[in-house]
């Protein structure tokens, strides 16, 4: 599977963006979806995560009600909505992608990244 990101850019602290993820490839049903981030001088991590479905969706606690993961298995796109936005959220956005169906934890698919820049 092919990924790639879109939808990065530049926002006030407080504000919204929305990053999309678009996969080419057969089957986008059987995979796991996640968004992973990195920042200058730090490890990459774990942002969220979507099984098969949506019916099972996971979050980082740095982000939790703040972000929303979804997906369109229709359209083979996954989708970060991220609200209330801060400056620590400032990094190389991610979409990644594994076949377990139930969970992401270690994807061997990535896209190419899009960066968020929140000032404040």
């Amino acid at each position: 599977v092919q990924l790639q990101a879109s939808g990065g850019g530049l926002v006030q602290a407080g504000g919204s963006l929305r990053l999309s993820c678009a996969a080419s490839g057969r089957h986008f049903s059987d995979y796991s979806m996640g968004w992973f981030r990195q920042a200058p001088g730090k490890e990459r991590e774990f942002v969220a995560g979507i099984s098969w479905n949506g019916g099972n969706t996971r979050y980082a606690d740095s982000v939790k009600g703040r972000f929303t993961i979804s997906r369109d298995n229709a359209k083979n796109t996954v989708h970060l909505q991220m609200n209330r936005l801060k400056p620590e959220d400032t990094a190389l956005y991610y979409c990644a992608a594994e076949s377990n169906p139930l969970k992401i934890e270690f994807p061997p698919y990535w896209g190419q990244g899009t960066q968020v820049t929140v000032s404040s």
